[in-house]
């Protein structure tokens, strides 16, 4: 159970909910709370879809790239650093969109699954192979997804009772959160490439 939360918490501070809740909040301002639920609820699915086929398809694509698991490990860290930073310093890029099509387009990709995401999703996806593993990972995975999924439904409700400001503060949290998990990722990286045995050339 314990090592199912840590997934659970790991994988809900990577798809940054708070910093996803103040653009969803910001790109529909002016919006009734009916058309939010829909959008919150078109959100979750989009995300589900994304989520679940980087996580099952990360190994296929180490084998067809040839990467190894260390080497985009490091590559995923790096990226999971710059935009815990960008989170952390408060610098957000607001995606010019249509309001009629932002469910997928930028609110599921890239404000929730950004490439940082994607690349750990799929180290993470790379280095589960039992079914217990998977099911593990799977389900908490589900899980965070729902919880923010939830967070963007509430989010008239959440608006009401915590400020822009509060909702910075917690974006700037998660931000020195995922600073954090990248260096961890980038320091496994770099001591499985230190530990790989060089190999001839022909």
């Amino acid at each position: 159970m314990q090592s199912w939360i840590n997934v659970f918490l790991k994988l809900f501070f990577l798809l940054t909910p708070f910093f996803v809740l103040s653009m969803f909040l910001a790109m529909t301002s002016q919006w009734e709370r009916r058309a939010r639920h829909i959008l919150a609820i078109r959100i979750t699915a989009a995300v589900t879809v994304l989520c679940g086929g980087l996580l099952l398809f990360g190994e296929y694509v180490f084998s067809i790239f040839g990467i190894t698991i260390d080497a985009f490990r490091v590559g995923a860290g790096i990226l999971l650093f710059l935009s815990g930073l960008s989170l952390s310093r408060g610098e957000v890029i607001r995606p010019a969109s249509d309001e009629h099509d932002i469910a997928v387009v930028p609110m599921a990709m890239p404000i929730t699954v950004g490439p940082a995401t994607t690349g750990a999703l799929l180290v993470m996806g790379g280095e589960i192979t039992m079914v217990r593993e998977k099911l593990l990972v799977g389900s908490a995975l589900l899980a965070a997804i729902f919880c923010v999924g939830l967070l963007l439904y509430v989010a008239s409700e959440v608006e009401r009772h915590i400020s822009r400001t509060g909702l910075s503060i917690l974006s700037r949290l998660t931000g020195l959160i995922l600073a954090s998990m990248a260096a961890q990722m980038v320091f496994e990286g770099i001591r499985g490439l230190l530990h790989t045995p060089i190999t001839a050339g022909p």
